[in-house]
């Protein structure tokens, strides 16, 4: 057992990760430029909250140093929302035998690019989505925390892809 625990840490020497994806060793800093978004919809600050996630991670839970010069940082990590929708996610049935909806769902759909310009590279290309359930009795609070946690956990599943 300590044979192969000395195998793996000589294997993982000078390489760097995050939550288990490769971050190349010559990156210092990184760069989240204002997420963009192209869905109809939504609180009015869900880019604001999806880039203060992404530095978070990217920033915070990482050696990278955060660089507000895009041009200038080794690591540029660009996000756009494309999708934002709000449905039923369960039904009841309502007065006189009409259904009305017992749960909504607020889905998202983030693209997600980071590029490596140092070797001008991307090292991470695609769409996230995530969900996440409140009642209608909770209005529009509700929706905007519906959105903050599926915000939450796309920027957790592009930190670890």
């Amino acid at each position: 057992m300590r044979a192969a625990l000395l195998v793996l840490s000589l294997t993982m020497a000078g390489c760097y990760t995050f939550s288990g994806a490769s971050l190349p060793e010559d990156l210092q800093t990184v760069s989240i430029p204002p997420v963009e978004s192209q869905a109809s919809g939504g609180p009015s600050n869900l880019d604001q909250l999806l880039g203060a996630a992404l530095t978070e991670r990217f920033a915070d839970q990482t050696r990278l140093n955060l660089e507000t010069d895009e041009g200038a940082a080794d690591l540029v990590v660009r996000a756009t929302v494309e999708r934002y929708t709000i449905g039923p996610a369960s039904v009841t049935g309502g007065n006189g035998g009409d259904e009305v909806a017992s749960l909504n769902r607020v889905s998202l759909s983030v693209r997600v690019v980071a590029t490596n310009q140092k070797a001008e590279t991307e090292l991470l290309a695609r769409s996230f989505t995530a969900t996440a359930d409140y009642t209608p009795a909770e209005g529009l609070a509700g929706e905007a925390d519906a959105a903050n946690r599926a915000l939450e956990q796309i920027a957790q599943d592009a930190f670890t892809a």
